[in-house]
């Protein structure tokens, strides 16, 4: 008595088998797979992340400027801002000094815990995430743009005129250092002082 039972064909050495919901065919190569962005998904360079900050202070530059320099100082109070003696022109090197800074910090802290991206980070395609892969929280985000504050320190006639621009050249440079001598991660000293925030390409 012969044995009726079909066998299921075998395939052919190389084919593959159709997939489930699929269209593939016995012998057809499945597509090849999806190929991403060179460093998409890996810590960002130093050079494109000093393209995004550059980016964002001019923004800030122009705020500075407008709302700072021309609204507040200039319209609001009544005063030069290009003076730094007594009276009206060292209140408003005062103001402008505090204004400046607490909207630089401002402007980081709130963009990137909020959204993890500033303006010049979305242009560039980075991200900010915090030590634990998410966004950073409001705390760690003014941790790490902490030193975008320095500036505040220029309230103190002559000499926090002098050690203003010298400290927040310092800190950048020192940020720099440390994320191009870090290749693993790429965190600089800044992202260590916040819990360990870290800067991604996404895109």
């Amino acid at each position: 008595m012969s044995d009726s039972t079909q066998q299921p064909p075998s395939e052919e050495p190389g084919s593959y088998p159709p997939e489930q919901g699929g269209s593939y065919q016995p012998g057809t190569p499945p597509p090849p797979p999806m190929q991403s962005a060179p460093g998409v998904g890996q810590p960002a360079d130093l050079m494109t992340r000093f393209l995004a900050r550059l980016i964002d202070y001019v923004l800030l530059a122009v705020v500075n400027v407008f709302v700072v320099g021309v609204i507040v100082v200039g319209v609001i109070m009544g005063a030069s801002t290009t003076g730094f003696g007594g009276g009206a022109s060292f209140a408003s090197a005062a103001v402008s000094s505090i204004l400046g800074a607490a909207i630089a910090l401002g402007y980081f802290a709130f963009m990137e815990s909020s959204r993890g991206q500033t303006v010049g980070k979305m242009a560039l395609k980075l991200e900010t995430r915090g030590p634990t892969g998410g966004r950073p929280t409001m705390e760690e985000a003014v941790k790490r743009n902490a030193f975008t504050a320095i500036g505040i320190i220029g309230i103190i006639p002559v000499l926090g005129w002098l050690l203003s621009p010298v400290l927040s050249i310092a800190a950048v440079i020192m940020i720099a250092v440390t994320i191009n001598n870090n290749t693993a991660t790429r965190q600089g000293w800044h992202d260590n002082f916040a819990g360990g925030t870290s800067v991604i390409k996404i895109g």
